[in-house]
């Protein structure tokens, strides 16, 4: 009878508090078929199950209000307006001459204005502000409207791709921001709310939880390219198109992240959202403003999750080997290193098959565990790294090193680096010298141009191998340029006499 009592009793207390008017009516219907010591004894639980969830379903929720006035005053709206450019385009050629030479089969085309929008967070009162890369990326003009209506042009500081982030800046003082809080102290299942301008909606505020931290999704912006750090916080709270680049903050009204992406077989919010935590946005923003470029420190390692190895097949033995030490070892998680990268951070002290388990005290589980930590140094900082290597832990410091090997700070490589100035060659000038494209120096002074002996008049048919049509494609090219290890612009061309030319442009700065 003890016994009965108990499971009935348990039963109990689970209905009266998950399903509140429907427990009640249990409760009496088991009254009527039991003693009355019973009856006694359950109206006593009942009574004080009664009174927990009295207390339970009283208390105040967690008071937003305060957070959401905080933050929606320095959230702005971005308007950014692609110009109509005038391109050329390759058609087929007619015979084989024209398919290695050119010089017709091209029409020119004038692309249509575009207009994309987007949110912004202001973090400083002299108007520095973050948003998402994607949200500006290409932008000829950029339009910030505050939450009092005011519309101010912005300018772009610095972007950086690898994390989807930019910051721009609007002239002014005094703007409203909003405290920068420790997305690191961020906790699963915490209030947040997300601020930001969906569908053109201003100043929208929806509520919801962290639902997970340092997620990799294999993400892509709206631009279709992934950003290169994946390390985001997770929420449901309601995420649209136009939530880009805006707010992610805590009940004490911190920004803890900025939104980002959402995750949506529809391209409309249907469940969770992706936030960049403010400790990698903290590191990137400072980079940029101080730099013009991030500074970004790599370990210098090719390697895989440990629990997505333990997932492959047999096939390869250093994968039966690397489960055989990880059974073993009786772990799952971690990161296997399968290459050093020659001259790389860890080259010469870490070794392909050891398992790092954690970076400055910080365990590591997966890959964006890892990432996220980087994502916080700059080259020339230290590092602690902890593997399991021949059956123990060890350690090691490490100074990290930037994608060019070294740790000297990177500079931004704008097109002033070059000393030059440049135009696509013109159309009677294509047909003179039967070009299908290129680009005219159309003067040169002090610069890096100057210095490898390139001079005014001359034509760039190709740069590191790209052909080289309009000033967009030398600038893309030289900043992929100026991120290797080589530094060089390797150019091909003509003169308007037709004589070939080639040269090595040293973008290597002090």
């Amino acid at each position: 009878m003890k016994q009965t009592t108990k499971n009935i009793l348990g039963v109990a207390a689970i209905v009266l508090l998950s399903s509140g008017v429907a427990g009640l009516t249990t409760y009496k219907m088991l009254n009527k078929e039991k003693p009355a010591a019973f009856s006694e004894l359950f109206e006593q639980n009942t009574n004080n199950l009664q009174l927990a969830a009295f207390h339970a379903t009283d208390a105040q929720p967690v008071d937003l209000t305060q957070a959401a006035e905080n933050s929606v005053h320095a959230v702005v709206h971005i308007r950014a307006k692609q110009l109509g450019k005038t391109q050329t385009v390759q058609e087929m050629p007619n015979d084989i001459f024209e398919f290695f030479f050119g010089g017709r089969g091209q029409r020119q085309i004038q692309t249509q204005p575009r207009v994309g929008f987007g949110s912004g967070v202001i973090i400083s009162k002299d108007g520095y502000i973050v948003t998402n890369n994607h949200v500006v990326e290409g932008a000829d003009e950029i339009t910030v409207k505050l939450n009092d209506d005011r519309e101010l042009k912005g300018r772009i500081i610095g972007t950086d791709p690898g994390t989807d982030l930019a910051l721009i800046k609007i002239e002014g003082d005094d703007f409203p921001t909003v405290p920068v809080g420790d997305s690191d102290a961020l906790k699963v299942g915490e209030w947040v709310l997300a601020v930001g301008n969906p569908f053109n909606l201003n100043s929208t505020v929806t509520a919801g939880i962290v639902s997970a931290k340092a997620r990799s999704i294999g993400g892509v912006a709206s631009n279709g390219q992934a950003a290169n750090i994946q390390s985001f916080i997770q929420t449901d709270a309601a995420i649209n198109q136009g939530n880009s680049g805006g707010a992610l903050v805590n009940a004490k009204g911190e920004l803890v992240g900025i939104n980002a992406m959402l995750y949506s077989p529809t391209g409309a919010y249907s469940g969770y959202g992706f936030a960049i935590p403010t400790s990698i946005m903290t590191k990137v923003i400072s980079d940029l403003k101080q730099f013009g470029t991030v500074q970004r420190a790599l370990l210098g390692v090719s390697c895989t999750d440990l629990n997505t190895s333990l997932q492959m097949d047999d096939d390869d033995s250093r994968v039966k080997e690397i489960k055989d030490k990880a059974k073993e070892l009786g772990i799952k998680e971690g990161i296997w290193i399968r290459e050093i990268v020659e001259g790389g951070s860890a080259a010469g002290i870490l070794k392909v098959d050891d398992i790092i388990i954690s970076i400055d005290g910080k365990k590591i589980h997966r890959f964006a565990d890892m990432q996220e930590v980087l994502a916080k140094k700059r080259p020339g900082d230290k590092v602690r790294v902890t593997v399991l290597r021949d059956k123990k832990e060890k350690d090691f410091d490490i100074t990290l090193k930037n994608e060019q090997g070294t740790t000297k700070v990177m500079k931004d490589a704008g097109m002033d680096i070059l000393g030059a100035a440049f135009k696509p060659v013109s159309s009677e000038l294509k047909k003179q010298l039967n070009l299908g494209y290129g680009l005219e120096v159309t003067g040169v002074s002090n610069g890096k141009m100057a210095d490898a002996g390139i001079r005014k008049g001359f034509i760039i048919l190709k740069a590191n191998n790209q052909q080289m049509r309009t000033v967009d494609d030398l600038e893309k090219v030289l900043k992929e340029a100026t991120k290797s290890p080589e530094q060089v612009l390797f150019i091909t061309g003509m003169f308007p006499s037709g004589k070939r030319a080639s040269y090595a442009v040293d973008l290597t700065q002090e």
